[in-house]
This record gives structure tokens, C-alpha cells and sequence, in this order.
């Protein structure tokens, strides 16, 4: 049975990675004349035109002029003109504080997206999960096979923005490729399985069917609630349900924000755990996790692959698009 819900939940942490937040922006409104501001921003500087005008590499007349465009755009009286110089009026001094921030946060931005286009540092965005129990094993790969390149690691449970975020691609986790400006490789899909320590098994009561779970602990990992009011998760109870055993109480035992945490206490045989092959894949090949049924349910989401359209082409991307791309289909091929 196949269920229609999307994908595994993970809150960020912090690991060697660094955490990403998008912060919502308000939509621009309309601007005055940015070489008016600039020369404001200037002449309230040095409370002189003359020396903006040295500044700017124009005329003092140039930037009167600009001055008087921008008073006559806000409808206010930015300088009070003097026989010998200028003043900044009340207004003037409040706008001309503010412009000069804006100008050294505009500065700083540019700065940051100059060393980022020359940076050989690739960053990618993705789930804490993901990122430490499958991706972060096989880097070693990458790494050998590209040594120029730098990878850095966003943690973070949302999805990104590329055009406001400093992220190059990311991997997220949903139903795809829909993403308006993106690109989508698909990478592998979410099947989930009940998987336990092996000593739980031996020293435990028999556990033959989806029945006997009702004699076991189960783990589970609470489900996000998307800003439209979507479970974003497979729950023991919808597991159970799918297979056939809605009868065993799911609401039991302890809750973790995380996959890897609620992996970790099945590690320490504390009882059983839902997850899929690319989380706990390095634990059920290393035998320390074995699957406890071999009942699975589709959970309705795959891993994706994503960055913007226009990026496809950077070398550094391709270069990680095309390991990546290798990796899944060794993942989906069992390996």
C-alpha cells in the first residue's frame, strides 16, 4: 500500500556544518532615484557638495541638483542652505543615519558575493539526517576525486531560497520535480521499514507478524506540520495501518524530533523504529540495525537533487551533481 505523505522531518543542529534560516524579506516598494541617494548619502557625509562632488567624481552643481530631486521625491527638506555651506535639517539627519547603513550593509553584501563567486567553497543545503548518516560517510569519495573543491554543509529543515539564501544546490526530500526556477535529479525514493537491534530480537518476545509489535516499544519520531497543515511524516500509526495491523496501540512509547535520534535509541536496543534504507543503511549492513518485518510502505516522497536552472552549468555544481548522481544509483542498487 502506498501512502500519500511526504517526507522525513529534521530540525537543525549543529554538527561541523553550519545552520542556514531563511528570513522572510518585505516586497521592495518604490525607490527614489538611487543617484540622488547617493549623492546625498555623500554631501550629508561631509556636509559640503563640493567635497561629495570630489567623492562622487561629478560637479558640485551635479550634486545640488540630485539633492533637490530627491527633497522634491520625499517632499521634505533634506539640508538647510547657508551663505557658507550646508546643514543638515532634522529630517536630513535621520535619512541620511539610515541611508549610510543601508549603504554599508550594500557594501558588505557585494563584498560577500565577490569572494563567494571567486571561493572554490561549493555549499549545500540539506536535512541534519541525511547529511550525517548518508551523505558525510561518502564524501571521502568526492573529495578524492576533486581536491580543487571545497564542500560546505547547510543543516537546515526548510526548504531553501536560492535567490536570497548563499546556498549553491540542495538535496530536499517531497513528491518534486515541481519547484518553479529549479532543477530536479531525482535521487532515491522513501520506503519505511521497522528496524531494531538485533539483541532486541534475541532477547525479546517473538516478533513474526506486524501484530507482535503490540508487545514491543515502539519509537517514534514526531511529525512536522507544514504552513498548510500537512503531516509531513510517516507515523507508526499510518504504518501500521497501511500493513494491516491497526489494532497494535500507537500512541505508546518515547518521541524524538529527529530520524538519527530516534536511530539512536534503536541502536541501544530501547525498542523498534521506523526509518528507510538511506538513513539506517550504514547501521543494517554493519549489522548493528537489522529490519524487524519485512513489511515496507512507500511513503509517498523522494530525495531530489535541486539548484537553479542557471547554475547547471558552473563547474563546481556539475562536478557534485554528477557524484551525487553515481551515489544514488549505487544506493538504489543496493550498495
Amino acid at each position: 500500500m502506498i501512502l500519500g505523505l511526504r517526507s522525513i522531518r529534521d530540525k537543525p543542529i549543529r554538527l561541523w556544518m553550519s545552520i542556514s534560516q531563511a528570513t522572510p524579506f518585505p516586497m521592495p516598494g518604490r525607490l527614489p532615484p538611487l543617484a540622488s541617494l547617493r549623492a546625498f548619502e555623500a554631501a550629508a557625509r561631509h556636509l559640503s557638495f563640493a567635497r561629495a562632488a570630489d567623492d562622487l567624481a561629478v560637479t558640485p552643481g551635479a550634486i545640488s541638483q540630485q539633492v533637490k530631486q530627491l527633497e522634491d521625491w520625499l517632499g521634505v527638506a533634506l539640508f538647510r542652505r547657508l551663505p557658507k555651506g550646508v546643514l543638515l535639517t532634522d529630517a536630513g539627519q535621520l535619512y541620511g543615519s539610515e541611508l549610510r547603513e543601508v549603504f554599508a550593509r550594500l557594501t558588505l553584501a557585494s563584498e560577500r558575493a565577490r569572494r563567494h563567486a571567486a571561493s572554490p567553497i561549493l555549499t549545500v543545503s540539506m536535512v541534519p539526517s541525511l547529511a550525517t548518516r548518508w551523505l558525510i560517510p561518502r564524501l571521502g569519495s568526492f573529495r578524492a576525486r576533486h581536491p580543487e573543491i571545497d564542500l560546505r554543509l547547510e543543516v537546515n529543515s526548510n526548504a531553501t531560497d536560492f535567490t536570497r539564501e548563499n546556498v549553491d544546490a540542495g538535496i530536499r526530500q517531497g513528491r518534486g520535480p515541481g519547484w518553479p526556477g529549479l532543477h530536479a535529479d531525482p535521487l532515491f525514493p522513501s520506503i519505511i521499514f521497522p528496524v531494531c537491534s538485533p539483541r532486541l530480537l534475541e532477547e525479546g518476545p517473538p516478533l513474526r507478524g506486524p501484530a507482535d509489535l503490540a508487545r514491543f516499544t515502539l519509537l517514534h519520531e514526531d511529525p512536522w506540520v507544514d504552513a498548510q497543515g500537512r503531516a509531513q511524516e510517516l507515523t507508526w500509526r499510518d504504518w501500521l495501518a497501511a500493513v494491516g495491523a491497526a489494532e497494535v496501540d500507537a500512541t505508546r512509547g518515547p518521541h524524538f524530533s529527529q530520524t538519527q535520534m530516534s536511530l539512536r535509541a534503536a541502536l541501544a536496543g530501547q525498542g523498534v523504529a521506523l526509518a528507510n534504507a538511506v538513513l539506517a543503511g550504514e547501521d543494517l549492513r554493519a549489522g548493528r540495525l537489522v529490519r524487524a518485518l519485512p513489511q515496507e510502505v512507500e511513503a509517498g516522497s523522494s530525495y531530489w537533487f535541486v539548484c537553479p536552472e542557471a547554475a547547471l552549468g558552473q563547474p563546481r555544481l556539475a562536478a557534485f551533481r554528477a557524484w551525487l548522481l553515481e551515489e544514488a544509483a549505487q544506493e538504489r542498487a543496493g550498495g
